[in-house]
């Protein structure tokens, strides 16, 4: 389904007033609720949403005196590790970053977090301002889990529009004009398209989501990511996905060390000029913006990953998820679940929406765009993301371990590894992960 981001709702934040509702006490007396609640998050950078949120957190803990926030923050390719680690425990922390979709439903399953359709109720307006299907990527079995916080296409292309002109280059719309172009690039020493795969996800969420889908089509993944009809990642179809995306290691599409470098330093060296190309998600905008010079931005462009030759996939298309959200943990009750409520709507509400869109970050969220508060990169790719619609990121379909094995496969595979060992791997550890999900899912 196309996700349009352009509607405008009035963004009244509403003191809600419902008889039996626990939380609402509190709503309504919010000043009143002394507590002490654990916070994870992992806006630790420079970029401007990070410093957005920060000054969030810090304002709701001046706004809220008798609510002690014990905030633990982790950098973005640590956090998933960390918190995989404290639910093996069982120690979840009361308010954290969850992720929309296999992550939900993962922990869902496993009960390390509580519904919060208690909160989303109790702000109507807030609850129906959300883009169709934001919601639904948090809810398990019909309950919600967690407050949508932005909207990330993770498989755009961003180009240096001077480095092109320099070496009379158009941006690619093909599969074969792409390895023209990087085959150019690479005849007269720049580096074709900068990548940061250190931790692995970067290759997989921006690069070989929206390639795979172009080869497969959309039915073909979720059919797999279900194990039914047949469908298995054995099959020729993803090995296909997985020889194309041989082709660009094997193309010399990457500058060299690009396993040893994480994604924000890979934007930081597209925002010094470095590469011609960068294939990143939307996130990166902020970044983008807080770190690039005026002069780097104008030279920005962004369009679509190209076409695959006889693929199935539509290629009017981006991968794409609603992202992450804020969650409940298992343990929080009585009034460190009013103040835990009180810290999701501050960092989720209206709000908050608001400021993380003027901070350059796409949100999940009806809210009609001042382009003069953003960027121009941000404008153009508020408008390419409006044009076409997302099929879903492998990382938020398939089971953590499918994922963590798809993940490090594609690292193995840029430095010519099998696809067939590959797509074998995947499927065995997503198939076995997936079999003990559903036997621990209650019927």
């Amino acid at each position: 389904m196309k996700r349009t981001v352009t509607a405008a709702i009035a963004l009244t934040v509403l003191l809600a007033v419902s008889a039996g509702c626990s939380f609402l006490k509190g709503a309504g007396n919010a000043g009143n609720i002394k507590a002490t609640i654990s916070l994870w998050h992992n806006f630790t950078g420079d970029d401007l949403r990070a410093q957005t949120m920060r000054a969030i957190i810090q304002e709701f803990e001046e706004e809220h005196p008798k609510i002690t926030v014990q905030v633990r923050e982790i950098a973005p390719d640590e956090y998933r590790k960390r918190l995989k680690e404290s639910a093996k425990s069982g120690n979840m922390p009361d308010v954290f970053i969850l992720w929309s979709g296999a992550m939900t439903r993962e922990y869902a399953a496993e009960s390390l977090i509580q519904p919060i359709d208690e909160l989303v109720d109790a702000y109507p307006e807030w609850r129906d301002g959300f883009l169709p299907n934001s919601l639904e990527a948090f809810k398990d079995r019909g309950l919600v889990y967690g407050a949508p916080m932005g909207l990330s296409p993770t498989s755009i292309l961003y180009y240096n529009k001077r480095i092109f002109e320099e070496n009379r280059l158009t941006v690619p719309k093909t599969w074969s004009e792409l390895l023209y172009v990087i085959h150019t690039f690479n005849k007269n020493g720049v580096t074709p398209i900068v990548l940061g795969n250190k931790a692995g996800w970067p290759a997989q969420s921006s690069i070989f989501s929206t390639l795979a889908d172009r080869v497969t089509g959309t039915e073909w993944l979720m059919n797999a990511a279900r194990q039914e009809r047949g469908v298995r990642f054995t099959d020729p179809a993803f090995i296909d996905a997985l020889n194309y995306m041989k082709q660009l290691g094997d193309s010399g599409a990457f500058q060299e060390g690009y396993q040893h470098i994480d994604n924000v330093e890979m934007e930081l060296k597209f925002a010094r000029g470095e590469a011609a190309m960068m294939i990143d998600g939307g996130w990166a905008l902020t970044n983008l913006a807080a770190n690039a010079s005026q002069e780097a931005m104008n030279e920005m462009g962004a369009e679509l990953l190209p076409a695959i030759p006889g693929g199935k996939g539509d290629p009017n298309t981006m991968a794409g998820v609603v992202g992450s959200g804020m969650a409940l943990g298992k343990n929080v009750e009585g009034a460190a679940k009013e103040a835990a409520f009180e810290l999701i709507y501050a960092m989720a509400g209206p709000e908050a929406q608001q400021r993380t869109l003027e901070s350059n970050q796409l949100v999940s969220y009806k809210i009609e765009l001042d382009k003069s508060k953003v960027s121009p990169i941000f404008a153009e790719v508020y408008d390419l993301v409006n044009s076409v619609s997302l099929t879903p990121v492998y990382d938020s379909v398939l089971t953590t371990e499918g994922a963590e094995a798809l993940n490090d496969g594609l690292q193995e595979l840029l430095e010519g590894g099998d696809p067939k060992k590959i797509a074998a791997s995947v499927q065995d550890a997503h198939a076995k992960a997936l079999g003990q999900l559903l036997g621990r899912v209650p019927s």
